[in-house]
C-alpha cells in the first residue's frame, strides 16, 4: 500500500510537473517572446511590407526606394537617402569597400558634400555626415533626423506643402521608444515619401 501511495505522489508531482512546464514554456515565453518583438523589432515580428491605401503592396519598409534616375541625378521632389554602392538596386547590396585613406573615397564625399550643399542650399559645413556616406548595403532607408530636417524646405516648396506640414511628416517617420533607445534616433525615407506623396495627393484641388 505504500508502494501504491509512492507512486501515485510520484505521478501526481509529474503531472504537475508537466502542467507548470506547459504554461511556462508553452504559453508565458511565446508570450513574452513575442511582446518584446513587438517592441525592438516589429518589422522581423510583422514582415515590412507597405500597403497603399488600396491594399496593395508599395514597399518594403527595409529597403530604400530610389529617388534619382540612371545617371544619378537626385529627383528635388522627395527626400534622398543616403548614397548608395550599389545605385539603390535592391537586386544587390554592397558597401564601397574603400578605405578611409582611399583616394576615390575622399573625393566622392567631397563631391556628394557639394551636390547635397547646392541642393539644399545650405553651406557645406552644414551637411550632416550621412548625407554624403554610403551605409554597409546600399539600400538603407534610414537618415539621421539631421538630414531629414535639412531636406524640409526643397520638398514642400516641390509640392506645395507648408514647412509645418513636412515637418510633421518627418516627426512621425522618425524612430522613437525601444527602437531609437536601443540605437539611435532616425528618419525612414522609404515610408516618409509615402506620407509625403499621400499629403501631396491630398492637398491637390478635387477635378
Amino acid at each position: 500500500m505504500n508502494t501504491l501511495t509512492g507512486y501515485l505522489r510520484q505521478a501526481g508531482t509529474a503531472v504537475r510537473f508537466l502542467l507548470l512546464a506547459t504554461v511556462i514554456l508553452g504559453l508565458a515565453y511565446p508570450l513574452a517572446v513575442f511582446g518584446v518583438g513587438q517592441l525592438i523589432a516589429p518589422y522581423q515580428a510583422n514582415g515590412s511590407i507597405i500597403k497603399d491605401d488600396g491594399g496593395a503592396p508599395a514597399a518594403s519598409a527595409l529597403i530604400v526606394q530610389a529617388t534619382a534616375d540612371d545617371a544619378g541625378t537626385q529627383d528635388p521632389n522627395w527626400f534622398h537617402a543616403r548614397p548608395s554602392a550599389v545605385a539603390w538596386d535592391p537586386a544587390s547590396s554592397s558597401a564601397t569597400n574603400l578605405g578611409p585613406n582611399e583616394p576615390k573615397l575622399v573625393d566622392a564625399v567631397t563631391a556628394n558634400r557639394a551636390a547635397v550643399a547646392a541642393a539644399e542650399g545650405v553651406k557645406e559645413a552644414d551637411v550632416p555626415a550621412d548625407a554624403v556616406t554610403a551605409s554597409g548595403s546600399g539600400l538603407d532607408p534610414d537618415i539621421s533626423p539631421a538630414y531629414a530636417r535639412l531636406q524640409v524646405a526643397r520638398v514642400a516648396a516641390a509640392h506645395g506643402l507648408g514647412v509645418d506640414t513636412v515637418k510633421d511628416l518627418v516627426d512621425r517617420n522618425t524612430s522613437n521608444g525601444m527602437e531609437a533607445f536601443l540605437g539611435q534616433p532616425s528618419v525612414n525615407v522609404t515610408t516618409l515619401n509615402l506620407d509625403l506623396a499621400a499629403a501631396a495627393a491630398g492637398s491637390r484641388p478635387q477635378q
